[in-house]
């Protein structure tokens, strides 16, 4: 299983960025270079518990789904988006928020496992992390500048 682990800093409520970090609208911004779109369950707002989206976008030259259902929510302190369907073995991202003088503290925990065995394992190392760090400070990056400007 691979971990990755991001903390942000944003000038906002928790609230703020907790509600701007479940927008689809704002994902679907954020992912604007992989192109992906919301194409099932919830598409566009804020999701909530127990509420999927499927995601279809192009990562290594490929269209490919991605099917989440949020699985857990603390309004305001956390929540967990994982994988119902895709190509992953395994994925779980876990949202923890936390405000401290008027900036919210974002950690982003994501644990996944990838198919193919020792294949999959040598992409991970080699692309697939990198990849998934890449993609979500480009979210995060998203999330500060529209959080802030609230």
């Amino acid at each position: 299983m691979t971990t990755i682990n991001l903390i942000t800093k944003i000038k906002a409520s928790k609230q703020i960025v907790f509600d701007v970090s479940r927008n689809i609208d704002v994902h679907q911004q954020s992912a604007s270079k992989s192109n992906e779109v919301a194409i099932a369950g919830v598409t566009t707002g804020l999701i909530n518990l127990n509420e999927t989206v499927t995601w279809r976008g192009k990562h290594f030259g490929f269209y490919l789904t991605h099917k989440s259902i949020i699985s857990a929510m603390n309004y305001y302190d956390y929540f967990v988006d994982e994988m119902v369907e895709g190509k992953f073995k395994s994925f779980k991202h876990e949202h923890f928020f936390k405000e401290e003088n008027g900036v919210t503290i974002m950690n982003d925990l994501l644990q996944y496992e990838t198919p193919f065995g020792s294949i999959g394992k040598l992409f991970d190392t080699l692309f697939l992390k990198k990849h998934l760090i890449g993609f979500l400070l480009e979210r995060n990056k998203m999330l500060k500048k529209i959080a802030e400007n609230q």
